[in-house]
């Protein structure tokens, strides 16, 4: 019995202890997702973009910050979803994210709707994206988890912005 309230105790413990990822939390349209708040640099007002030719719809531009030209990527267009207009609680998150492909550091600003909260996800709360088939790109989705009682969609920044599949 004292061994079996060891180890009950043990386990407490570990859940006690467990990873907690705290994340920044915004809407696209009536949608809320996240993103780990590590890589967030700055969250700005909307800037009109220079738009730059030949690039997907998404990519609304470039903007001069703090002396670094940012691609600005319009997550609504991304996702699918209806164009909106830019108001006043439209935002850019700069964001910070390693490129894989380019085995370098790079600074991307996303638009988005409106910030609402930074949150702590615990490791046993991020449940796994459904699987969807084939025809339907998953793969930026890190996991969803319930915050508020609302499901958050997680995403995996450097799978988000990945210059190899600018066309999707």
């Amino acid at each position: 019995m004292a061994e079996s309230l060891r180890k009950n105790s043990k386990a407490e413990a570990d859940e006690s202890v467990e990873t907690i990822e705290q994340c920044l939390t915004f809407m696209v349209s009536n949608d809320e997702f996240g993103l780990d708040i590590l890589a967030v640099q700055e969250i700005h007002g909307w800037l009109e973009p220079r738009p730059i030719p030949n690039t997907p719809d998404y990519i609304k531009g470039v903007i001069d910050w703090r002396g670094t030209i940012v691609p600005i990527v319009d997550l609504r267009i991304k996702f699918n979803y209806p164009q909106a207009n830019y108001e006043k609680t439209t935002v850019v998150i700069i964001l910070k994210t390693f490129l894989k492909e380019l085995e370098q550091f790079a600074i991307v600003g996303v638009v988005v709707d409106a910030v609402s909260d930074v949150v702590d996800i615990k490791k046993h709360e991020l449940k796994d994206a459904p699987t969807l088939g084939s025809k339907v790109d998953t793969d930026y989705i890190k996991g969803i988890a319930k915050v508020n009682n609302k499901m958050t969609v997680i995403l995996e920044l450097q799978k988000l912005i990945n210059l190899e599949n600018l066309d999707g």
